[in-house]
């Protein structure tokens, strides 16, 4: 990691031209130091425009995520977090894993401007961008053990969907277990991953990665319909992380206390394919077709395929061509 890029970046977060020599003034390094991180900017997919006696640009403005907005948005709220922002890691759940492990604490929170290995379920990977996309882990201690979690990713849903709609972004579903959706199309993704003893206690490390603004270029390494931000709500991404632990922390503090149970209603009237026609992969590679019933209190999937409904707590779901 070339140490001077990220404070190049900054410099140019305003999307208007700005000289080497200028930059290189304001930084107290040299012209070729500037250079040299604005070539290590562009080996992270960040699009920087260079034009003879004007200097350099960035494609489009950028938001940094700022410590001191998101707490001052956060409110009284803010003394529930402990949040670190990493310039570039591999993947924040990974290393969120590994602080918990060592005990980090309750509330802990990392987020990365540059994810180099994000993670999504099922080994996929979660392809993002410098301002691009919102990609942040949280860590959140449990008394009750790993079994008591059940429907945990859904009730995660359930706080992203209130944190956007109360951003003014309509029209966000949900989809069995862990997708946001917008007209069908993926604009956030959960990775729950789990540590501590079936009986508890226990620590869930919450993975999001939220799509804010893509360039066409990201889109297009995507493998299947996504949506962002930018076309539904334009939000800061300062603000929009703000937001979205209010709402975690919310809904987290009543799903300890109550379950999932209490936010079932909720998820099921969110749910995209609820009352749908379905063809589930499971994950021995058999194939299930059936009716969404709804989502059991442990937030298992029911489908009902004629002779009653079944119970699904891990398979891959999509809507049936009929």
């Amino acid at each position: 990691m070339n140490s001077h890029t990220f404070p190049v970046l900054r410099l140019l977060a305003d999307g208007e031209f700005h000289s080497g020599e200028l930059l290189g003034q304001h930084l107290k390094i040299s012209r070729a130091a500037i250079w040299n991180a604005l070539q290590h900017a562009q080996s992270l997919g960040i699009d920087i425009y260079s034009v003879r006696g004007k200097g350099y640009k960035l494609a489009r403005a950028l938001d940094f995520i700022d410590v001191k907005q998101i707490t001052k948005t956060l409110g009284e709220d803010a003394k529930k977090f402990s949040l670190t922002i990493l310039e570039t890691c591999d993947s924040t759940n990974s290393l969120l894993m590994q602080r918990a492990s060592n005990g980090a604490a309750h509330g802990t929170c990392l987020v990365a401007e540059i994810q180099a290995s994000g993670r999504g379920r099922r080994g996929r990977s979660w392809v993002s961008g410098l301002g691009a996309s919102l990609t942040f882990s949280l860590l959140w201690r449990f008394n009750t053990g790993a079994s008591g979690l059940g429907g945990l990713s859904l009730a995660v849903g359930v706080a992203l969907a209130r944190a956007l709609n109360a951003l003014g972004a309509d029209g966000i579903a949900l989809k069995w277990p862990n997708d946001v959706l917008y007209q069908n199309r993926k604009l956030a993704g959960i990775l729950i991953e789990l540590q501590g003893e079936m009986m508890g206690p226990s620590a869930a490390v919450i993975g999001i990665g939220l799509n804010v603004h893509l360039p066409e270029e990201i889109r297009n390494g995507i493998d299947q319909p996504v949506a962002d931000m930018q076309e539904i709500k334009p939000v800061h991404r300062n603000e929009l992380l703000a937001n979205l632990l209010k709402h975690l922390n919310t809904v987290l503090t009543q799903f300890e206390s109550e379950g999932f149970a209490q936010l079932r209603e909720e998820w099921q009237g969110l749910h995209a394919y609820q009352d749908k026609q379905v063809r589930l992969l499971l994950p021995n590679g058999d194939e299930q077709y059936g009716k969404v019933a709804g989502i059991a209190e442990d937030g298992a999937l029911l489908v009902d395929s004629g002779q009653g409904a079944k119970r699904f707590s891990s398979a891959e779901i999509s809507l049936r061509n009929l």
